[in-house]
């Protein structure tokens, strides 16, 4: 499709000059375009932009230190993620922002062995913050949110909701 841009930008300049500087400009915008900002980040640096998460069910969860049942809920999570990894991704969010050696400390003394992300899923996706903790977001393969949950999950509970 780019091809086919460029070739008609080309017909209808057939002098030189304007065929050599659109063919330069169209060149640079391909390059800036494709040096754009990720969307998202990890903890451990991977990033990415928010079509990466297309293709397979999204499972996001709000966590916090000072919240109990996010703690309990840990183990099931991880099971979920490791037992599902063909068809979910599972991305916790530390409610209260940390980041850095604070964030990787809490994750490493609270066991959160699934893939957490940097960036507010609600900045990102656009929904309000959690009314209360833990809370779990539900996206389809399509990028849509069809299910909210409030309080603690199972490993069950969140199969059940990608295996209709």
């Amino acid at each position: 499709m780019v091809k086919l841009f460029i070739q008609q930008i080309l017909i209808m300049f057939k002098n030189l000059y304007y065929k050599t500087k659109y063919f330069f400009l169209i060149n640079l915008i391909l390059i800036l375009s494709s040096c754009s900002e990720p969307d998202y980040r990890l903890v451990g640096g991977e990033s990415g932009k928010l079509n990466d998460f297309l293709g397979k069910w999204l499972v996001i969860n709000y966590w916090a230190d000072w919240c109990p049942p996010c703690i309990k809920e840990m183990p099931e999570l991880e099971s979920f993620y490791n037992d599902n990894k063909e068809q979910a991704l599972v991305l916790t969010y530390n409610f209260d922002r940390l980041e850095g050696e604070e964030l990787e400390n809490q994750i490493i003394r609270f066991g959160v062995n699934v893939p957490s992300i940097l960036s507010d899923p609600g900045v990102l996706f656009g929904w309000e913050a959690p009314p209360s903790l833990p809370a779990t977001y539900i996206i389809n393969p399509e990028g849509r949110l069809i299910h909210t949950l409030i309080g603690p999950q199972t490993q069950e509970s969140l199969e059940v909701l990608i295996n209709p």
